[in-house]
Parts: C-alpha cells; structure tokens; sequence
C-alpha cells in the first residue's frame, strides 16, 4: 500500500523568504516550483532524500495564491506551520478505496492532479487523529517540470 513519505506540506505567508530559510539554515535547494491554479497555492518542492522505491521525499512550501483557498483559510486560522503529511503510493485510486472502505472519508471522488504532474487526493482530518492526510501517486520522473 504506502511505501513512503512523500512529503511534508508546510504552510507559508512568504515562499520566497521561507525558501530562503531553508536553502541559508539546511542547505536544502529547490527541485521544483509551480503554481496550482485549482489549490490556490504557489509552492516550491525541497528534495530532501531518495527513496528505495525509486521516488524521494520532499519539503512542500505552499503560499496561497488567494485568501479563499484552502491553505489561505488554514493559515489564517493557524498560522505558518506544517498543514499535512503525504504518503508515496503506486495506486492512489486503489488505496484511496481501500481506506475508505475502512471508514476514512476520502475528500476527492476522484484523484486530482498535484504537484509535478502527480495524482493525489486528501484524507480527512478528523478520521486520521488530526492530521490531513494526502496520497500521492508520482507522475512519470520524465515528464515532470522543473
């Protein structure tokens, strides 16, 4: 089922600035960065490691690109900090139906596209002790844009 941390979803106010934090204070440099229209982030991928799997693992950075989106509401409420955890999967679909055949919601009828060309859906909070929870399947390493 899961055979990984994908990444690490920290909400920001200043990608740029908390980027810069993490180049000047772990030496972590950016992979990736895009703007996702439909999440209403800007965001910037950090690889920290390769994985066994032949993926890796990432610091997400997401600056909301409108105060309605998702992270703009979470980091009015909450301020800067982590807003979720993803879990490397190579069927999003089959373990999203999995889980919520355990009794998870699943926020998405149908996984979406995420970040460098991944699928990915969403786990509710409540259902996982607190935590929003997210499944990624990797797009093709290939095909990702830098």
């Amino acid at each position: 089922m899961l055979t990984r941390i994908d990444h690490i979803g920290i909400a920001c106010f200043d990608l740029d600035k908390t980027v810069e934090f993490y180049r000047a204070t772990y030496g972590f440099e950016v992979f990736h960065s895009e703007v996702n229209e439909e999440q209403g982030v800007r965001e910037a991928m950090l690889k920290i490691n390769d994985t066994s799997d032949g993926g890796a693992s990432y610091l997400q950075l997401l600056e909301p690109t409108r105060e309605d989106s998702a992270v703009g509401k979470w980091l009015a409420k909450n301020g800067e900090g982590v807003h979720h955890i993803a879990f490397g999967t190579a069927d999003v679909d089959g373990d999203a139906a999995a889980i919520r055949e355990k009794g998870v919601r699943v926020l998405y009828d149908e996984p979406r596209i995420g970040s460098m060309g991944s699928r990915i859906t969403f786990l509710h909070p409540k259902d996982c002790h607190g935590v929003l929870t997210e499944l990624v399947t990797s797009a093709d390493p290939a095909s990702a844009e830098h």
